[in-house]
């Protein structure tokens, strides 16, 4: 009975909601979301420039791999009780989903590096931003090189 009852009213969207959802999907969902990347910036930044020292990225130039590029990030600050490294990103520019990591971190840490591995759809620059507690942001940049697309494996 319930079933029914869920089936029925899914039937029953007016078909404008549909239409819509279809205008809302992008039209390649592999292609680049450069609107998606400005937005995750500015989120992440609320309008301040980064420094550009502080912050170290290091990528390879050339990923063989694209599926599992490997990727260090570290801020070179002093990590103290009165100022830490909250939160660092890594946005791949041209990735349909611009978003590859996201690292929280406490001052129980005692410092803020991580080693992972992102995905990448083509060549493309990989950036880095950090938020210090005391609201200073750093950011760090690194162009790549790809072999072969990687999110459409």
């Amino acid at each position: 009975m319930q079933r029914r009852t869920l089936i029925a009213s899914a039937l029953a969207l007016p078909a404008t909601s549909a239409l819509a959802r279809q205008a809302a999907a992008p039209a390649d969902p592999l292609a680049p979301n450069p609107a998606e990347l400005r937005r995750a910036m500015e989120a992440f930044t609320q309008g301040r420039t980064p420094l550009t020292e502080g912050l170290e990225l290091q990528v390879p130039a050339l990923a063989d791999n694209p599926g599992a590029v490997p990727l260090k990030v570290r801020v070179g600050l002093p990590i103290t009780d009165e100022d830490w490294c909250e939160e660092i990103i890594v946005l791949a520019e041209r990735n349909p989903s611009p978003l590859a990591c996201r690292l929280r971190f406490t001052p129980a840490a005692g410092a803020a590096e991580a080693a992972v591995r992102v995905r990448l759809a083509q060549s493309q620059t990989v950036h880095a931003l950090a938020r210090m507690k005391s609201g200073t942001l750093l950011a760090a940049s690194q162009a790549v090189t790809v072999a072969a697309s990687g999110c459409g494996m």
